[in-house]
Order: structure tokens, then sequence, then C-alpha cells
């Protein structure tokens, strides 16, 4: 069976396509030979700032023959239908079989596709696949119609066996395929002429090409970090650049260099961040201080002079950029060492969304929510609302403004020098965090609350604009802020009623820029009230009926109050939380059954409620238990149905007749004892446990008993029993909503 390589050789390729472009090209070609009937044993594909390249092993030689029969419409049918059907064969109505089915006669087709020569079905796929690559962007030069990421200069078509290498017929606006390649741009000269894959890739690296990026990726982190170690430093780690200067060479060449004692002042994060973001170079740490101190850069070639010429270059260019980092890093200093004042008042020409304001205008909701947070995760008000009020300075900063990307760890520089304490500092730093599941979650008070304070904010603005997310859109990333409060809460194992916080956010966002408010303190109050107990709370109506005059146009919002906006935030919350926990192996049932108890908006309360029902679950006990409270649930419901009454009390040992029900009575009794403790105690697992003593009690009750009894004495006791079990498995979590 013959082996397939295939070159498609250009101009340079984005490194940021090349990983994408090559699996695309392993992809369409692989599934176009299958559709057309050859098989294969193993694919790898490739790629290299100037080239695809893909091979295939184990290719069949040809396609196998095809007959297919294909049933048609009735001999009597329209002729519309007759014709439709010939089009979708290819056949004419002589070609077509008349057959008896015994109720009539239908047209039948056979169709024969004879078996093709691989090299033919590699031609037509490759060309489709080149002619319409799923390319990002692509161009087109020349006078051709072809479209690639940049020119295409030649393609390698060939098929390899015993006998030898055969080249593809096939031309592309011009190009032929071959079996030549070009080596490195500077380092080799001439074509190279290939007879397989192992030939292709040996030649290749003896012309400077390391075809495997991978391998490139080592060659390069394996040189800089001994440049590195030999003069007492290391390479701060970066796999993202890592990948990107893997695809921008083909013969990595790694060069050392040291930063000027004029930059060495300047934080480490402005350093990484220039010579990442401009020239592509790893950051080199002193271990010892801390300080980044040199740098690495990845040169495409070797030269005369050992690089000394490149790394020179290299030196000057950086020596400016940093230039323009300390000078936007100086100026930055002197405001904020002057209060941040200019900052904080520009923040007020930058708009966060038409609708929601302004950045001063949401600081200032964040501000007043973080007040209200802090409390409730151990931090001071004070302190936790200054940290809010000046957590978002930076963006009005020339830093920031050169690299976005430094928003909050600047603003943590520019906040000690500004001689706010340590702990407010960070939380400018920390507040956006966590932006991703891998990201680390703070856990300092301050820059809990602030971080919470700003997602909440987020999430309730874009609530309160009717802006919620849709399918797969979600342009304000709100999915994400939402699992960022899920994981503040979790990490940090609080203990907040989220429809609190949303309740007083929601109508902060309602009543912003109302400019016929009577009194600030008074909103301020009200809104105090829900935060503590709920929009309906007396204390809130106490305070709107001290209002003299007409009333403020906000209080229609609290008196009037709705729950379908808060509650449908809090859903928002249970689904991104079910995502959450479904690496954990939690079960969407189960976790519905613990959102049907009380407090499901305290998400730690109901996660420690789901792992421990999850967990019980997962246990014979859980399991059987599960259906004979079913069981019990289903008798009792059509007996309630059908009498027309409500069993729910009364039931009486005194009429129990025989030991497994006398046996179940006390198990009962023994599991409310024990349950009702634990739940007040949020001791799950101990519930669970005293729910799984019931379990071999019931079955023996089902086994023995017959709870229809004829006498309607023992037969109501019996059902009301029943209801006992109902009632006890429920307190612990709705058991209706678990599956199966």
């Amino acid at each position: 069976m013959p082996d397939l390589l295939i070159e498609l050789f250009s101009e340079e390729i984005p490194a940021r396509m090349q990983a994408r472009a090559s699996d695309d090209l392993k992809s369409l070609v692989i599934i176009g030979l299958v559709e057309a009937g050859l098989t294969y044993s193993g694919a790898a594909a490739f790629a290299t700032p100037r080239r695809l390249a893909l091979s295939v092993e184990g290719l069949s030689a040809a396609s196998k023959a095809v007959r297919e029969e294909r049933k048609g419409p009735a001999t009597t049918a329209p002729d519309q239908a007759i014709e439709g059907f010939l089009r979708s064969t290819g056949l004419t109505r002589d070609q077509l079989e008349a057959r008896d089915l015994g109720k009539g006669q239908a047209y039948f087709a056979v169709i024969e596709k004879p078996g093709r020569a691989a090299a033919e079905i590699i031609a037509e796929v490759l060309e489709h696949t080149i002619r319409n690559f799923p390319w990002p962007k692509s161009m087109r030069w020349g006078a051709g119609s072809l479209r690639w990421v940049r020119p295409l200069h030649s393609i390698i078509c060939l098929l390899t066996d015993e006998a030898g290498a055969t080249i593809v017929p096939l031309e592309i606006d011009g190009i032929t395929a071959g079996n030549t390649t070009r080596g490195h741009r500077f380092l080799s000269k001439g074509d190279i002429r290939v007879s397989g894959f192992e030939d292709y890739e040996a030649k290749l690296k003896k012309a400077h090409v390391i075809l495997r990026t991978e391998e490139r990726a080592d060659a390069i982190w394996h040189d800089a970090t001994n440049q590195a170690f030999a003069n007492g430093l290391e390479v701060v780690e970066d796999k993202g650049l890592l990948a990107e200067v893997s695809g921008l060479v083909e013969w990595p060449v790694v060069l050392s260099g040291k930063i000027g004692e004029a930059f060495l002042g300047l934080p480490a994060e402005v350093l990484q961040t220039s010579m990442k973001e401009h020239q592509k170079f790893f950051s080199v740490r002193n271990p010892r201080s801390g300080r980044i101190e040199g740098f690495v850069t990845v040169a495409n070639t070797e030269t005369a002079d050992h690089g000394a010429t490149i790394l020179k270059g290299n030196q000057k260019v950086l020596s400016a950029r940093l230039s323009d980092a300390r000078f936007f890093y100086e100026n930055d200093l002197r405001v904020a060492k002057a209060g941040m004042g200019e900052w904080l008042d520009g923040l007020a020409n930058v708009t966060f969304h038409n609708k929601l304001g302004s950045q001063r205008d949401r600081i200032a909701r964040i501000a007043a929510l973080a007040r209200e947070i802090a409390p409730m995760v151990g931090a001071d008000p004070a302190k936790a609302e200054e940290a809010a009020i000046i957590a978002k300075a930076d963006l009005r900063s020339a830093m920031v403004g050169e690299f976005p990307e430094l928003q909050g760890v600047m603003g943590r520089y520019y906040a000690l020098a500004a001689g706010r304490a340590p702990e407010v500092a960070d939380a400018a730093r920390d507040h956006y965090s966590p932006l991703g599941p891998s990201d680390d979650v703070p856990t300092a008070p301050i820059s809990v609350t602030v971080a919470l304070a700003d997602k909440l904010d987020t999430l309730t603005g874009f609530w309160a604009i009717d802006e919620k997310p849709t399918g797969s859109k979600d342009p304000f990333a709100l999915r994400r802020a939402a699992l960022g409060v899920i994981r503040l809460v979790l990490a940090n194992d609080l203990r907040l009623h989220l429809d609190r916080l949303i309740d007083t956010q929601i109508l902060r966002h309602k009543t912003a820029g109302n400019g016929d408010r009577k009194s600030a303190a008074l909103l301020d109050a009200v809104l105090d009230e829900i935060a503590d107990h709920g929009v309906f709370g007396a204390a809130v109506r106490a305070i709107i009926d001290q209002i003299e005059g007409d009333a403020p146009d906000w209080v229609q919002m609290v008196t009037h109050h709705t729950p379908d906006l808060s509650d449908s935030l809090v859903e928002f919350f249970h689904d991104r939380l079910k995502v959450f926990l479904r690496d954990e192996g939690i079960r969407h049932d189960v976790i519905d059954a613990c959102l049907a108890m009380p407090g499901s908006d305290d998400l730690t309360l109901l996660v420690k409620r789901a792992r421990a029902l999850s967990g019980f679950m997962g246990s014979e006990d859980g399991e059987n238990l599960i259906q004979g409270y079913k069981r019990a649930s289903n008798i009792l419901t059509q007996a309630e149905a059908k009498d027309g009454v409500e069993y729910s009390y009364g039931a009486d040992v005194k009429f129990a007749e025989g030991d497994e029900e006398k046996a179940l009575f006390a198990a009962l009794d023994r599991a409310e004892a024990a349950i009702a403790p634990a739940m007040k105690a949020e001791d799950f697992g101990a519930a669970m446990a005293a729910m799984a003593a019931l379990r071999a009690p019931i079955d023996a009750f089902f086994t023995a008993v017959q709870v229809n009894s004829d006498n309607q004495v023992v037969r109501r006791n019996r059902l009301n029993l029943l209801s006992r079990i109902r009632s006890i498995c429920l307190s612990v979590a709705d058991l209706n909503r678990i599956e199966g």
C-alpha cells in the first residue's frame, strides 16, 4: 500500500494560523479520500513558516467498485417525481428497471461505480482542498483566481510504494505538482528533490529546516534555559509565546541579551509585556532578586558573527521601546503620587455602556455595593469602598493605554505610589480575577469584596437593560462574570444571599441618573434594608412612609418590585453552577433536587448539599432508597387523588400489624430525630447517612405489607406512614427531581 506526501510551499504563513491550517489540511484531505473510497493506516500534518505538509501512510492503491440499488417512484407516478429521481441518480429513464412489487410496479436504479486509482482521487481531493481552504484571511496574486494565505509557489504530491515514487498529476493555476521543495531561505540554495516522507524530513533538516513544530519549540526552550542557567538566571515560562515564536522560525537560533541598567527599575510586568508584545522576546529573571534583567530572542538564521549583529540591532530597538515604557511609567507615577484624582475625574469621560453610564458612574455603584458585601466577607467596609473607588483608576494611565493587558497590575503599583494600604492596592490588581477557569481566585478579604462587587454590578447592569446572553452570543462576557462570582464564593467558602445583593444593585441601576431623587441618604437607607431583609421588608415600607410631599420616582420601583428580573439572574447563576459542577461528576438532576430546597441563592450551602446528595446517590443504599421513596410517593399520590384527601399526618404505631410495619415506624422515628438537627447544623453527610438507614426497613415493609388493606383504618394509617416517608426524605432534598 502506498504512502502519500503533500507539501504546499508558500510565502510566510502567520504563526497564529499555522496550527489550525495543518489540522485543516489533514482533516479535509483525509475526509475527501475516505469519502471517495480509499483507506489509510495513519496520517500526520506539519507546519513551518513557509509550508504545510501532510504524510498519509498505508493508503489503498485504488477504491473498490461499488454497486448500489435504489428504489424510486411507482411507474405510474407523475413525470415530475420520476424526473427528480433521475436527477438524483444521474441516469436516464431507459436505464431504470421496472419491477413488480405486488401492488404495482416501481422504478429501480442500479448504479455501478467502478474503482478508481488513488492518484486520480488524490488529485481531485487536493485541488478541492486548496481551492476551498478555510483561511481566516487569504489573498490573490498575479492574474490567477487562486486564493491562499500568501502566494503559493509549489506543490509536492507524491505517492511512494515498493516500486518507487510517483508524482500525482495535478495542476492548479499554473502550479504543477512535483517532487521538489526548498530549504531555508538564507541557509540553503537550490531545489531539494524528495522521494517520500522520511527522505523529505531528513533533507529539510540538512537544508536547515526543522519540520516539526514541537521539535522547534523544544530546541528553543532547551537552548534558552541553558544559556540563562549559565549566567545564573532563569527564563520566565510563557507557553503562548513559545508556540508563537516556534511558528516564526524554521531554523531557530537562540540569542541572549541584557537589559540596560536604566530600565531595570521598571516593574517586571512592564518589561515582560513590552518585550513580548513588541519584539517576541522571552524575559530572563534573576531568581535571587526577582528582577527581569535579560531577554532571549530567537533568530531564523546563523551568522558568521554568531548573532552579534542581530543582537545589537535587537538591543537598540529594545532600548527605544523601553524608553517609551519608562516615559509612560514616570509620568503615570507623578499622577499617582498626586492622589490619582486626575484619572478618577477623567473616568467620567469614559463610557462603560451607553445605557449604563460612564466608568465613574459604575465605580460609584461598585463602591456602594462593596461596602455592603464587606462585612459578609470579613473585610473592612471603609477600605473596601476605598479599594473599589481606585480599582479602575489606571484605565486612564498612559501605560495601560499602551498595554491594556496590564490593567489592574499597574493599578496596584500606582496605588502603592499614592500611599494606599497594601491590601487596598492588591485589590486593584486582583479585582478582575478570576478571568477564566484556570485563573487564580483572590483570597484576601478586600480583593474578594471588590471582585464580587465588580462582577455583580456588571451582571445586574446588563440584566437591568435586558442585554442577557443568548445562545452562543455573549458579547459582554457575562457567563465568565457569573463563573467568576461562583468561584469566588466557593473558593472562599462565603455565605452570601445573592438574591438580596442582586436586588440591591438592580435598584441602583434602575435609579441611576434620576436627578429628581429627594435624598441620596434616603435611597441608601432603603438599599441597606433591601440588602439585609429583602425588597418587601417592613423597614423598607417604613422608610418610604417617612417621605413628605411627592415621592421620588424610584419609590415606584421599590413598591412595585417584580422578582422576575432578579430571579432570572439567580437562575443564570444556577445554570452556570451546573456547568461548573459537571467536572466533579455531579448530575444536573441532583443539583435540581437541591435547588428546590430553601436558601438556593446561597451557593456555598447549595454546593455542600449537592455534593452530599451526589455521594449518597452514588451508593447502593442511595439508589435503592430512591426507588423505595418513589414507590411510596406514587402509591400515596394515587390514593390521595382517588380519595380526594391529603394523607399527611396521623400515622400511629398502635395500628401496625406486623414486625416489618412496626420496624418502619421505629426507623422513621430514628431518622427524623437524626435528620432534623443535622440539617439545621448543615451536616448533610449525617443527614444522608440517617436517610440511608431507611433503605432496609422500607424494602422490608413493601415486601411484607399490602398498603391498600381492606381494613380502612389500617389503610389510612399505612398511607399516613407513606406520607412520613415522603416528608422525611423531602426534608433533605426534593427527591422527585432525581431521574430514573
